[in-house]
């Protein structure tokens, strides 16, 4: 069994379940969920933090009762 797969879904969903309430609470949320994918995945730290950023901001933007 692999770890690096468990705790990549682990802090997802942590990460997740705390969207924020404002877009700069949103973004900082998902910057810190992708640069801790990134971690446990090896890649790119910036690279990471601003596709969870930015996924994170979209996400909450368009299922607003979801966050």
């Amino acid at each position: 069994m692999q770890i690096k797969p468990i705790l990549f879904a682990v802090a997802s969903t942590a990460a997740l379940a705390g969207c924020g309430d404002t877009a700069l609470e949103q973004s900082l949320m998902g910057a810190g969920a992708g640069a801790a994918g990134a971690a446990v995945l090896d890649t790119s730290l910036a690279g990471g933090a601003l596709v969870g950023a930015v996924a994170n901001v979209a996400y909450c933007q368009q299922y607003p009762s979801r966050c």
